[in-house]
């Protein structure tokens, strides 16, 4: 079988959702499991101000796309081309081009699982990075991202942060 990769389809603006439902909607009526893996709309959360008064938002990264992890072949293309909303994939011409690894790190996407021997409320300590020889408690794991939260003392009071699982190890 061959590899599955990511792609990116453009959309009608405002449509991303609607798409992102309609081809789950395809992937479940025509079988497609095995084939379209996964369909994301990437969001951020934001602090907006208003009246004075401070609200976390989540918006979408890039209006107007939508994600795709999915083996391209011309079932799968056929599908995703003609779902309604989508105005094609992003790529010269008919061909769509997959995201490369370095593309897909910002978006929180990796293609390789690293496994970890530590989970919620173990002691770790950060081997590497701006936080090297930061000892911690785990307080959450982001499997995707495949990051821990600890919480770090800062300026006298806790602050979380987010760590690569690559950068930690478990204490003894």
């Amino acid at each position: 079988m061959a590899e599955a990769n990511w792609y990116v389809v453009h959309t009608y603006s405002g449509y991303e959702n609607k798409v992102k439902a309609n081809i789950e909607k395809t992937i479940i009526n025509r079988h497609l499991e095995e084939e379209i893996l996964e369909v994301r709309v990437p969001m951020q959360d934001s602090v907006e101000v208003k009246n004075g008064t401070k609200k976390t938002v989540s918006k979408k990264m890039f209006p107007g796309y939508v994600l795709i992890n999915m083996v391209m072949n011309d079932d799968t293309w056929y599908v995703v081309r003609n779902t309604r909303g989508v105005t094609g994939f992003v790529g010269p011409g008919s061909k769509p081009v997959p995201l490369t690894e370095a593309e897909m790190k910002p978006l929180g996407i990796r293609s390789e699982n690293v496994s970890v021997d530590f989970g919620e409320g173990d002691m770790i300590v950060v081997v590497a990075g701006v936080w090297k020889d930061t000892v911690g408690l785990v307080r959450r794991m982001d499997f995707g991202k495949q990051t821990a939260t600890i919480n770090v003392e800062m300026f006298g009071r806790e602050t979380p942060v987010e760590i690569d699982f690559a950068e930690v190890r478990k204490m003894n």
